[in-house]
């Protein structure tokens, strides 16, 4: 049985255990989250069966990109990156609206998230121009001028409608332009940009009224009311009074509170009946209530090997590309997945974000498993030049830049 996972699952093996834990999970709260699904459902299983068939069908999509090299992903996410700049754009114009954000676009039969694929190619294209940009000092200023306009066009398209997302986004790219040592006064020129830009932006929001801003600006208001409220809410006196407009976060508190140490095991949610996102938004909370302060540090756990865990395939992998790529995958589903966490802990504004491989959400899913899948065929081709019987890494090797151009070059 050993040599048949072997032969196989060819990837880390942590990643894999990280993978199938997070479906597990998935599935079995998934079954008690969607009740109210469920009870809308004219097939009270349907919800529950079709969360299942996207999370066999991410399964065997990890395992068939962890089979592809890291040179095709790096050509296919230009390819994508030019669908996602399509299908952000056709969003903003006929985009399926839910939730009061219109962030879905369907075709034919098939709805989905294109921000989802804008993430997954603008990381993939990031890692390859910070390698560019390692390799090539003569042309440094070149790629990251490139870089620094793709992700301003594809974080613009995705802030309309999803401002977290976005600012996430660009966070992670930043990062791992400081991981990769990207030189420091670029670094800073980019915060300082920012910092110019968005306080340029709240004095129009402050000192023009909002009927005559234009539309592009709505969810800044609707930030600013959200922030607004939280604040609110922590400062009330009847800060435990239940209404309509923190109706969820109440609850997802009241879930929270119900879980004590091991939970009230999984099936036996009360809370998943009161919050119209159990499912998704708030879904960590539903974990908690079900298994505990116990089941609620193994979720925060998975995903903490998940980022220690890349982290050390990072510094065995000899090339520059594929070590800030893993960094950069792992770090935008890590940081997702805490922001989730925070919301349903009522930490922080309700945001939208799912939690990875876990919040219902077939283009997640999907795209998510691709992210191991690309994950796991880096640690692949590195088993692979390093030697099949070496299993552990070693705990310390500088990464390498691919000095194998340069030589050519010169």
């Amino acid at each position: 049985m050993d040599s048949i996972l072997k032969k196989y699952l060819r990837g880390d093996r942590v990643l894999w255990v990280v993978f199938i834990g997070l479906c597990f999970i998935s599935v079995v709260e998934m079954f008690s989250a969607s009740s109210t699904l469920a009870f809308k459902a004219a097939n009270h299983t349907a919800p529950v069966m079709r969360h299942i068939l996207f999370l066999g069908l991410g399964a065997a999509i990890a395992f068939l990109v962890h089979l592809i090299p890291a040179r095709y992903i790096r050509f296919g996410a230009f390819i994508l990156m030019g669908i996602s700049i399509v299908t952000l754009t056709l969003v903003l114009f006929i985009g399926v609206t839910e939730n009061e954000a219109a962030r879905w676009l369907q075709i034919g039969g098939i709805q989905f998230q294109p921000s989802e694929l804008g993430k997954l190619s603008l990381v993939v294209i990031a890692a390859d121009f910070i390698a560019r940009i390692k390799n090539s000092k003569a042309n440094e200023d070149k790629y990251f001028k490139i870089l620094m306009i793709l992700s301003a066009i594809v974080c613009a398209l995705i802030l309309k409608e999803n401002f977290s997302t976005a600012v996430l986004l660009f966070g992670v790219i930043w990062i791992m332009m400081f991981v990769a040592k990207i030189a420091w006064q670029k670094l800073a020129l980019v915060v300082v940009v920012l910092t110019a830009l968005f306080l340029l932006i709240f004095a129009a929001t402050k000192l023009i009224p909002q009927e005559k801003m234009p539309d592009a600006f709505s969810r800044i208001y609707t930030w600013e009311n959200r922030l607004s409220r939280h604040h609110e809410e922590k400062e009330a006196v009847d800060k435990f009074v239940i209404n309509d407009a923190n109706r969820q976060v109440q609850h997802g508190r009241i879930a929270i509170a119900r879980g004590g140490l091991f939970g009230v095991f999984p099936g036996n949610s009360v809370q998943r009946d009161f919050l119209p996102q159990a499912y998704s938004d708030f879904i960590y909370a539903i974990i908690v209530e079900e298994m505990g302060l116990v089941g609620g540090l193994l979720v925060i756990l998975l995903y903490m090997v998940l980022l220690f865990r890349a982290g050390r395939i990072a510094t065995k992998s000899k090339t520059v590309f594929p070590a800030i790529l893993v960094i950069g995958l792992s770090l935008l589903l890590v940081l997702q997945a805490f922001v989730n966490m925070a919301v349903s802990s009522s930490l922080i504004p309700v945001t939208g974000q799912p939690l990875p491989m876990i919040s219902r959400g077939g283009t997640s899913i999907l795209v998510t498993s691709i992210y191991f899948g690309i994950m796991l065929g880096i640690t692949r081709q590195i088993k692979e030049e390093t030697g099949e019987n070496q299993e552990e890494f070693i705990e310390e090797i500088v990464i390498e830049e691919e000095n194998e151009e340069n030589e050519d070059e010169e």
